[in-house]
């Protein structure tokens, strides 16, 4: 019975020497680690974290051992691994304080429009992909959502022009100067045509997708840009978010994958993409 009273009062003692800063500390440390972990998973940077982790264990085992020679070697591996990790990881990197840029604890969503403008531009959207997927019209249509892409939209033509089906499909024409880039969808509004996106350097990508694909999954690597892409050759509707691409969607489909996508943004929340 005396031994239960002295632990208790030890873990009251202690108890009333904790701090409400050291737990706010403690949470915050939780917290970067769990955000970290997540934008880390199912990465490359994943397996590159797990060697790291197994070298410092190593490392602190000789250091314990005595084992000076390889410690000294593992310490060195340790520290030009760090330096290797962020020009390797540079991609993974830009895309994670993207991500935080995008916290809406930091900026707000000021995006201009309501539910019904939106819905429109998407129903407008869909409506011309339809069409040019019948008649094997190759298009390339991106949607501005958090991130600015205004230096994508310098590349081009600026329109700045109500969006319509007709519109969208006169752009694509084969005939037309501006069919062989990117229109620009930018608050509701068809910002520009004929913009030149950047190409992905992705080498997983499948060898059959061609250039309009790789320029979409480049510009979702790059942003966090919603892109329909259709194809020339087979009049195929892809959609790509997140450096993720969905392909052979009807339309009905990818109405409900876009108004999701731009919803969730409204929402503040952050699309994980779409999985292929």
């Amino acid at each position: 019975m005396t031994f239960l009273s002295t632990a208790i009062e030890m873990l009251m003692a202690f108890i009333s020497e904790i701090k409400v800063t050291y737990l706010i500390d403690i949470g915050i440390i939780a917290f970067v680690f769990y955000k970290l972990l997540g934008l880390i998973k199912e990465t490359r940077a994943e397996q590159l974290v797990k060697g790291f982790l197994i070298i410092l264990i190593i490392s602190k085992l000789s250091e314990w051992a005595k084992l000076y020679a390889i410690n000294y070697i593992l310490q060195s591996t340790f520290t030009i691994g760090l330096i290797a990790l962020v020009i390797i990881f540079q991609p993974e990197l830009r895309k994670a304080l993207e991500h935080l840029g995008r916290s809406q604890w930091i900026i707000s969503n000021n995006k201009k429009g309501s539910v019904e403008e939106q819905t429109r531009s998407v129903n407008e959207i869909v409506d011309a992909v339809s069409v040019m997927s019948r008649k094997k019209i190759g298009a390339l249509i991106v949607m501005e959502r958090l991130i600015g892409i205004n230096d994508i939209i310098d590349t081009g033509t600026v329109l700045d022009a109500k969006i319509s089906a007709d519109l969208i499909m006169n752009v694509f024409y084969p005939k037309s100067p501006l069919h062989d880039g990117a229109v620009i969808i930018k608050n509701n509004r068809l910002m520009a045509a004929g913009c030149l996106l950047p190409l992905s350097s992705n080498k997983y990508i499948s060898k059959e997708l061609g250039t309009r694909h790789r320029a979409a999954m480049g510009m979702t690597e790059s942003s966090d840009s919603l892109i329909v892409i259709v194809s020339e050759e087979t009049g195929a509707i892809s959609m790509a978010i997140e450096g993720k691409l969905q392909r052979f969607l009807d339309t009905t489909t990818l109405r409900e994958l876009m108004i999701q996508a731009l919803d969730k943004e409204k929402d503040g929340g952050d699309k994980d993409g779409v999985k292929s």
